[in-house]
Order: structure tokens, then sequence, then C-alpha cells
């Protein structure tokens, strides 16, 4: 008997996984040059992908991922929402994407994705017209990961370099190595195996896509939310500059557990006065940054353990729904 293959739709969006650079020793050019080749043709670099799954692809842009931000993150989470519900045989999509913001839009998908079927995203350090490029495994690992039942109810999953990721907790740890994808300290969930296998050893807990209240299918914009530095020596100068710019919030990222530099924290104080939320978070790579009376007093927000980039994020959907302190607070800790 033959067992039908499952259904999956592959969506491009540019990076590095579909550069062109102009010989097979650039690893570096390739950005500026801006060229790009489609998902159709990523896809036929890989003919094996034809034994995991039957594809359909689009590209929605072809853009280097400095070049993505909220209209993308829209426009992208509309049309995965829009194929789950009027495509009801796709099993699962997979994105490919460029690895600069590759952690911010997978934890954007992860938050506003309104199914259990699997979202994965790739990319790729090397692009396909280089040596030893790492775009065509990600690519079929990326859609046997999709493909796979056993990703559903996961979120949105990274895979890169055989390691299946949590969209929440990836982060890019170096700027050229193929290893660069690290899920902070909390480990990766599995891996896309060179047997052929998918293997699950761990699940995000918090929570996520159909279990949270962000609906941005209707949206054209998100709140502006802006991330200020800290370092030793800073003062207020760019606090008090998001404050004069009527940003709708802000995130601090500042030392260790949570600590910033005296003018700093002065500055951010007046930025709550002034009624825009201030997410205090850390430049450090792991750990939580916790609340404390003083911090409760002054009105700021804790991060718990998302990274700077990723608590803009969810400060922006935040945003969308209330501007309560209290409410924002308990979101910080629920997704």
């Amino acid at each position: 008997m033959v067992t039908a293959k499952p259904t999956v739709r592959v969506i491009g969006t540019g990076g590095s996984i579909a550069g062109v650079g102009p010989d097979r020793m650039d690893f570096i050019l390739y950005p500026e040059i801006g060229n790009h080749i489609t998902i159709q043709q990523s896809l036929d670099r890989v003919p094996e992908i034809q034994e995991i799954a039957d594809v359909r692809s689009e590209d929605l842009v072809s853009v280097g991922s400095t070049a993505i931000g909220a209209a993308e993150w829209l426009g992208l989470a509309r049309r995965i929402n829009q194929i789950f519900r009027e495509e009801p045989d796709v099993a699962g999509v997979a994105i490919t994407h460029g690895t600069a913001t590759l952690e911010e839009t997978s934890y954007f998908l992860h938050l506003t994705i309104k199914s259990s079927k699997p979202v994965v995203i790739t990319g790729a350090m090397r692009p396909p017209t280089a040596l030893s490029t790492d775009a065509d495994l990600n690519l079929l690992d990326a859609v046997r990961t999709a493909a796979c039942p056993d990703s559903a109810g996961l979120g949105v999953l990274t895979v890169l370099n055989n390691e299946i990721q949590c969209g929440r907790d990836v982060t890019k740890a170096s700027t050229f190595r193929v290893e660069t994808f690290r899920p902070n300290e909390l480990g990766f969930l599995g891996y896309a195996d060179s047997d052929g296998k998918v293997i699950f050893y761990r699940a995000p807990l918090r929570r996520h896509t159909s279990n949270t209240p962000f609906m941005v299918d209707s949206m054209t914009d998100l709140p502006r939310v802006d991330i200020v530095y800290s370092y030793a020596g800073a003062d207020g100068l760019l606090v008090d500059a998001v404050r004069s710019n009527g940003s709708d919030g802000l995130v601090l990222a500042g030392f260790g557990g949570g600590t910033f530099p005296p003018a700093v924290i002065d500055a951010a104080v007046k930025v709550v006065d002034s009624g825009i939320p201030v997410v205090l978070a850390t430049r450090s790579t792991a750990g939580r940054v916790v609340t404390t009376p003083k911090k409760d007093e002054q009105g700021f927000i804790v991060s718990d353990n998302l990274l700077p980039q990723k608590a803009r994020i969810l400060l922006m959907l935040g945003l969308t729904i209330s501007k309560d302190r209290h409410e924002l607070q308990q979101m910080f800790y629920d997704y």
C-alpha cells in the first residue's frame, strides 16, 4: 500500500539561503550585491525533497532579512493563517529567511500563527553559490520537519544545522559559523538528523500560536517600540530621545540581572511617567530579569528571560491589546 505524501507549503522571503555570490569563494559580498534565486529554484536544487512531501511554493518577498520589519511580519503571518484556513490538506509550512532577523521573525510568528500545524523557519549562513553551502540541507530538513506529525503543537520551530529549536528561545550567536543558532541556555528541542528522522526530546511550555490573544490578520502596522542599549557611563540622552519621539514603548538592555546606569534609570522613570511602558531586559545572553519592590514602585516591566529583541516583539504585540502595566507584565510571564 502506497502512503500519500504530506503536503507542505514552502514560502520564500530571500536571505542568504537564496543569495547569489560572484563566485564559489564569496561568503561576504553577496548581501551587498543583492541578487536572489526564487524559492522554486532553491527547491529544484534539492530534488530529494519531492520524496518527502508534495510541495507548493511561493515567494512572498525577496530581500535580505535586514530589510524585514513589521510590514513583512504581518504579511507573513497573514499569509500562513490564510493557508491553514483555506488549504486544509496542508500538513505544515516551511519558510526560508535570512539569518540576520530570523530569531525575531520566528518569535513573532510563534505568537501570531493561529494553528497547531507545524511552521518551520530555516535559512543559511553560506549562500547556495558558495563552497560547502548549508542552504540545501537546511531546506530539506525544514520541509522534513514541517511534514512530520510530531512537529505539531510545538509552536513555530527553526531548523538549521540539523537542530530543531523553539522560535521563542532561538538566537543567533555567531557572525559566520554554520552552527550560529543557539537556544540560549535552555537547550534545543530535537534533531532533523542524518538518518532522515525528526526526533524531539523537549517541548515549549510557554503559551504560543493558537493559545495567545494576538490577532494580527487585519493589522497594517504595529506599535513602535525602541531598544536602548546600556554601557558603562551611559547617560539618559537616547532614553530622552525615545520619550521625545513619542514612541509607544521602550525596552532597555541593561547589565546582568537588570541593572542600569543611574542616569539611564532617571530618564526611564520619566518615560514611564509620560505613559510609555518600559521593559527592563539584559544584554547578558542568558538568565532572567526579575522584579523588585523598587522596580515595581518605579513602574517598570521586567522581561523575564526574553532577550531585548524578543522583548520588543512581545511588547509591540501586547500594546495592541492593552497599555496597562500589570497586564503587560503578565504577558512576559505567560509568553
